[in-house]
């Protein structure tokens, strides 16, 4: 992987700032007719995201215009467009920045970098290169950049390639980088260890379902604990999916990427926290032994849940990771997860839902969200509904007959698995990019890991 930003470079084209047209007037006082013609045929007015180019006498590029403004509060995805326009070649900043925007302006540079060519490396484009910025925070770049690349290269790999076994492969070699310690319980032995929701939801399928826990920090240490949904392909189950809700469903382990994302910028920071990452690898496929409708299962809580339908399994899988992670009483939870197709009927595909019944939580969250450009949408976890969640045989049903609020029940369904009083918060995305846009191309996506990472870090840091 590759962030294009580099050390030095003397043969590089200045990149010079304008934040708008009163400072495009400024800076074009001080140059020659030729240059003020130029920039007035182009029409260039220093709109933030654009830029144009500049040659010298002999037509070789000599400087580059960027336009920054207010319409990207962040200036992150504005640079993102910036890297976007431009030729290969090496680049500098002139301008000198505040430490916050050299942060912003090298993490959209370096976004902007990624291309997803495992299969297809004969695509793969040669793309402009940036002096890293005076002020810039590097560490703080490159893990961001590094996360966000490794979210996006688990969820865009094709489900014949990122199974349960490759996925929990992953979760391994993040623990060797980061001398993490990574158990994986795998097949019969997750009944033998109290995760039957897991073990029925994955059976079905030629690849065991298995559980990752991986553990780093010390023992001392304030425990943080991510929970994510590892769906490595959802067929539906009996319930099957019709062929347009199947056919993007290699990123329904979208959760289980998120939070190996976020455990890694938290490892590499080296946060003083004790992290737990716990995530139920399973494919949900169809076979004689498949999970059936109105089949109950006694869940790792001892709460018993009717299958309303097969297809509301990411639940079920978390509810049992949930309740492990509860046992040991984190000081903070979350659980990031592809859950439902309410939360995108409701929010779209770029705001994912947070369920949180901790208002100081939720409060921290969305300042964070603010300052990162990363953006979540609180929802209510509206208690009444819970009545939806009744089962008629069981305690509960993994889904609610109605229909309504499927966001509201199915967060509501996952509480029930949360010892009460923990401070816990649920996040419902997407992780794909339906289009792209400048710094996320079309594809698996990293959604509100930024946020969440600030959150951690003033919380613990």
């Amino acid at each position: 992987m590759s962030l294009k930003l580099i050390e030095v470079s003397e043969a590089s084209v200045g990149i010079t700032i304008l934040a708008g047209e009163a400072a495009l007037g400024d800076w074009l006082e001080g140059q020659s007719g030729k240059t003020a013609n130029w920039v007035s045929a182009t029409g260039f007015c220093a709109k933030a995201g654009t830029n144009l180019l500049l040659a010298n006498e002999d037509g070789v590029l000599e400087r580059v215009l960027v336009g920054m403004g207010a319409d990207d509060p962040g200036g992150l995805w504005a640079w993102a467009g910036v890297a976007a326009g431009l030729p290969a070649g090496n680049y500098r900043l002139e301008n000198t920045l505040g430490q916050d925007e050299a942060y912003r302006a090298a993490l959209g540079w370096a976004l902007a970098s990624y291309q997803y060519v495992r299969y297809a490396g004969s695509r793969q484009k040669d793309l402009p290169c940036l002096v890293w910025p005076d002020n810039c925070d590097q560490a703080a770049v490159i893990r961001a950049a590094q996360a966000t690349f490794l979210v996006r290269d688990l969820v865009n790999t094709p489900a014949s390639d990122m199974g349960p076994q490759e996925l929990a492969a992953a979760a391994e070699k993040l623990a060797v980088d980061h001398g993490a310690v990574c158990r994986i319980i795998v097949g019969e032995d997750l009944l033998d260890n109290q995760y039957p929701a897991i073990h029925a939801v994955g059976r079905a399928s030629a690849r065991a379902p298995r559980l990752v826990d991986l553990r780093w920090g010390e023992e001392s240490h304030p425990k943080l604990t991510l929970v994510g949904k590892g769906v490595c392909f959802d067929s539906g189950g009996l319930d099957l999916k019709p062929a347009s809700g199947m056919k993007l469903m290699k990123k329904d382990m979208g959760g289980a990427a998120h939070v190996l994302g976020l455990a890694s910028m938290v490892m590499a920071a080296a946060l003083p926290v004790r992290l737990r990452v716990l995530i139920p690898a399973v494919e949900n496929s169809v076979s004689g032994n498949a999970l059936r409708p109105l089949d109950v299962i006694t869940m790792r809580s001892g709460k018993s849940v009717e299958i309303g339908n097969t297809d509301a399994e990411g639940r079920l899988v978390l509810a049992d990771a949930l309740s492990a992670a509860c046992e040991e009483t984190p000081d903070l939870l979350i659980d990031m997860a592809t859950l439902t197709g309410a939360a995108r009927v409701a929010l779209g595909p770029e705001l994912p839902a947070l369920f949180t019944s901790d208002d100081a939580l939720a409060t921290q969250i969305a300042s964070h969200c603010q300052s990162e450009n990363d953006p979540l949408w609180r929802m209510p976890l509206w208690q009444p509904y819970g009545s939806m969640n009744e089962g008629k045989v069981a305690d509960l049903n993994n889904v609610a007959e109605s229909g309504y609020a499927g966001a509201i029940t199915a967060a509501l369904f996952l509480q029930a698995f949360v010892t009460e009083g923990t401070c816990w918060a649920h996040v419902d995305l997407m992780a794909w990019n339906i289009a792209s846009r400048p710094g996320r191309p079309e594809g698996g996506e990293a959604m509100a890991m930024r946020a969440l990472f600030a959150l951690i870090e003033g919380r613990f840091g």
